[in-house]
């Protein structure tokens, strides 16, 4: 089964365009399929399109928030609410051209887990959304190792093993490749169709580059020490604690060789408070390291992911 989620946030004008569109192309799929729209707190009077959607056609449901959540969370709303093996994220803004939905899971069959929509020519203003854009996505490439020309395009084919188990938050939605590809998962990218907006206003600004920077620390993050955060924490407080034992031999060597008096050159302070902020540090990954640890023994989380097994029938517990 095939699974499209479709986010909506005040999308009133576009709804039953995109269900008429949807209801064209999924249906010559050849497969069983379900749409999910997910209702992020609208308040246009788009809670009334969908259900008049859903009278329609028992393939389009509807998963209504309490209130607006954001686009990662509502995206996060339909993968748990999806029953198909086969996920496809898109817009709810016409944008996205639900003709593309064929190529991208002819390119799945390939052989590849993730397929990534690229908006090679791109319908939108070209300083306040194309160009930061553009800086965002070789940011990210650079520094997830991920190498994707549109990380913002929604439109995306996932099988749904790769994604099991994922938690989104922020706006994280846009890093599922990344998480995918960190493991093992076969990620590719197709140009995808991408038109101008016709109804409705855009949700995003400028803002949400920084957003978007911030959220892709944390995912690096989480990827690289979310085991051993004493790495990071402890990391910072040595080089601190380094930088502090430099500024206390220099100012004691003015003092001896040059007769500069302490009170006379910051590095004594200087010197004392990196020391504290050294030690800090070090305690903070120690108890990052205790959480860590009651995190996985608690819950019985491995610190592991199987591929696959040969001639096993069981999984090892920690009593054996």
């Amino acid at each position: 089964m095939i699974s499209v989620i479709v986010p909506i946030y005040n999308e009133r004008g576009n709804i039953l365009l995109l269900y008429e569109k949807l209801s064209i192309e999924l249906p010559s799929l050849g497969r069983d399929f379900e749409v999910i729209f997910v209702d992020d707190g609208s308040s246009d009077g788009s809670d009334q399109c969908l259900l008049e959607v859903t009278r329609r056609d028992k393939h389009f449901k509807v998963v209504s928030l309490c209130r607006n959540f954001g686009q990662t969370a509502a995206m996060m709303a339909g993968i748990d609410f999806a029953q198909g093996d086969i996920i496809v994220p898109m817009d709810g803004d016409l944008q996205n051209d639900p003709a593309d939905i064929r190529r991208l899971i002819d390119k799945l069959a390939e052989g590849f887990d993730v397929v990534s929509g690229w908006r090679k020519d791109r319908q939108d203003a070209a300083l306040k959304r194309n160009l930061p854009s553009r800086i965002a996505n070789r940011l990210i490439s650079w520094i997830s190792g991920v190498h994707l020309r549109d990380y913002a395009c929604s439109l995306k084919a996932y099988r749904r093993d790769v994604i099991k188990g994922v938690k989104l938050y922020g706006e994280m939605h846009r890093f599922i490749p990344i998480y995918a590809s960190w493991f093992g998962a076969r990620v590719t990218e197709i140009p995808v169709t991408h038109r101008a907006r016709v109804h409705g206003q855009s949700k995003y600004g400028l803002e949400r580059v920084a957003k978007v920077i911030l959220d892709l620390l944390v995912v690096k993050f989480l990827a690289k020490y979310a085991t051993k955060p004493i790495y990071v924490f402890g990391g910072f407080g040595l080089a601190t604690i380094g930088f502090s034992v430099l500024a206390a031999t220099y100012s004691i060597y003015l003092k001896l060789f040059e007769g500069v008096s302490f009170i006379l050159t910051p590095l004594p302070l200087l010197s004392v408070m990196a020391f504290i902020t050294g030690i800090m540090s070090i305690l903070m990954g120690l108890m990052a390291e205790l959480i860590t640890r009651t995190y996985y023994e608690s819950q019985g989380k491995p610190v592991y992911l199987v591929k696959g097994t040969v001639n096993i029938e069981s999984r090892p517990s920690c009593a054996e």
